[in-house]
């Protein structure tokens, strides 16, 4: 092989070394892909750095593992007569509130589990799996369940704490039972305002 061949075999290959980090550039960004999974996961993206202690890497490693594993998912419609019950069965709930406000939580968790499942989520059983799939479909409205589970849990919370989270819950119970029942990653609109929760009993209200 001549000088002149050799040389030119080490421009074309240096030549596609730079075209392949340009495009691995271009596809992650300078920043590690940090900025697009910002933009895709809001909130969600805060509460998974803050949980990997601050570790960017394994953050970011994590979010893109549960896209990569969840990203394809495509929720299952619900029917007319469907979304009705469940919007019966949470309005009771709300009822509900009023004289036992823990058991209006474990009902709310209950009915999201469940809804969830049926819009072809992982099923209640795997909790930990459904909430990974949610937060790749729902991150604006997934920490609504988290506060809701941990008020359920927390048997110091206030009765004020408790009715928060089932307020915040509400946002994703409207995602999973919209009509159409958009993914779009964004807040949710609020097309169903929630009704002012009744105060419970001796809350002075």
């Amino acid at each position: 092989m001549s000088t002149v061949t050799a040389v030119l075999l080490l421009v074309a290959l240096l030549a596609a070394l730079v075209a392949a980090g340009v495009l691995l550039r271009a596809r992650t960004g300078a920043d590690g892909g940090r900025r697009s999974l910002e933009r895709r996961f809001g909130p969600e993206y805060d509460r998974t750095l803050e949980q990997h202690g601050g570790d960017r890497e394994s953050a970011h490693r994590d979010l893109r593992e549960r896209v990569e594993r969840y990203g394809r998912l495509r929720p299952l419609p619900l029917e007319a007569a469907v979304r009705e019950h469940y919007a019966g069965r949470w309005a009771t709930l709300q009822e509900r509130f009023v004289d036992a406000p823990g058991q209006a939580l474990a009902d709310a968790d209950e009915l999201l589990t469940r809804i969830a499942a049926t819009r072809g989520f992982p099923e209640p059983e795997r909790r930990e799996e459904q909430l990974a799939a949610l937060s790749v479909h729902h991150p604006h409205q997934v920490g609504g369940l988290r506060a809701l589970r941990h008020a359920a849990r927390t048997q110091a919370a206030s009765t004020e704490e408790m009715r928060t989270a089932l307020l915040g819950a509400r946002a994703l119970f409207e995602e999973l039972t919209a009509a159409a029942s958009p993914v779009t990653g964004r807040p949710a609109s609020g097309r169903h305002r929630a009704p002012h929760l009744l105060k419970p009993k001796g809350s002075g209200a």
